[in-house]
């Protein structure tokens, strides 16, 4: 059974949190899909992860781009998982209709934004319906991740 995170973001904005969880995946050798609302969003935060840090190379792609399939962490708009990745990021209250692929899904949503606070409380109700292992991380104070449930 997948394991489904949810991260409900109070303190750090995603473009801050998102690389971090990037490189700790491919890290534990997973390959990444990152699922956004719009395509626009998606080109921004391309752009965004080759800028990031000055320290730091985090090797990515679009959808847009030939060959996804050969991206460890692949910016997308469509459900597909074309560069057969172990972990799903999913954005903005994007769906995800199969689980089954992943060996963890995480939802990552703005606790500032009461559309994407709404859809990730129905997505852990249909999360909690179906059977997975779940778990439910919140920012302290400091912007530290403090598990919740």
């Amino acid at each position: 059974m997948t394991e489904v995170l949810f991260y409900h973001l109070e303190r750090r904005p995603l473009e801050a949190v998102l690389p971090t969880l990037l490189e700790k995946s491919l890290e534990r050798g997973w390959r990444c899909v990152v699922q956004c609302a719009s395509p626009e969003r998606r080109d921004a935060l391309d752009t965004h992860l080759w800028t990031y840090s000055d320290s730091s190379f985090l090797p990515h792609g679009t959808q847009a781009q030939p060959r996804p399939e050969r991206q460890p962490v692949l910016l997308t708009t469509m459900p597909d998982n074309p560069n057969n990745a172990q972990i799903r990021f999913l954005l903005d209250g994007v769906p995800l209709a199969d689980t089954a692929t992943y060996v963890r899904v995480v939802h990552l949503f703005d606790g500032h934004d009461d559309e994407q606070v709404q859809a990730a409380r129905m997505r852990w109700r249909e999360t909690k319906a179906e059977g997975h292992e779940m778990t439910y991380w919140q920012q302290d104070e400091n912007g530290r991740w403090v598990r919740k449930a």
